[in-house]
């Protein structure tokens, strides 16, 4: 008879151990639970189950790779076969693993960030409230008067002839 063949989604309880045989091997062990939800008609509402204790091994480059990238809280997705049960465990000999990525993000060696996405944020500074100064002429943009048109304007203007900025008479007409 071939060995049950199952997928499950759990926590890690435990630390991975990993050890190797006498040839050199990887071999890791893992403890995990699953918590099935139950709809409850009574309340309608989804409520957890009885927990359902697994103990995990994996092995060769599966349990080097789960020694690395484990560590106990991280909710994973198992593929494997069931190879016993005892003492209230289901133990799985695991064919593949990988990170759940329901509550966290996860990162492969190829889409590593760059370490400037690590690196603080810092706010632009506040300006600053400008510091009192000497007026300044103003600037001659096209469409503007001269300056002047300015410094006559300010001194006050007579119905009668007034020099320009060159000397020259100006006449103001009515």
């Amino acid at each position: 008879m071939a060995p049950s063949i199952t997928h499950m989604s759990g926590t890690v309880t435990s630390d991975v151990e990993c050890r190797f045989t006498e040839s050199g091997i990887a071999v890791c062990r893992f403890r995990l639970t699953e918590t099935p939800s139950q709809w409850d008609a009574a309340t309608q509402k989804w409520r957890d189950g009885t927990p359902i204790p697994y103990v995990c091994t994996a092995w060769r480059d599966l349990a080097r790779n789960a020694a690395e990238s484990l560590t106990s809280g991280v909710t994973v997705l198992v593929k494997g076969r069931i190879t016993e049960i005892k003492d209230n465990s289901i133990y799985l000999s695991v064919d593949d693993l990988g990170i759940s990525l329901r509550q966290r993000i996860a990162y492969t060696e190829a889409s590593l960030p760059s370490p400037a996405a690590a690196a603080p944020v810092t706010p632009p500074p506040t300006p600053q409230p400008a510091a009192p100064s000497a007026p300044r002429p103003p600037t001659r943009q096209p469409g503007n008067p001269p300056a002047w048109w300015e410094k006559q304007r300010s001194s006050g203007w007579s119905s009668t002839a007034t020099s320009g900025a060159d000397g020259s008479p100006l006449h103001v007409g009515r």
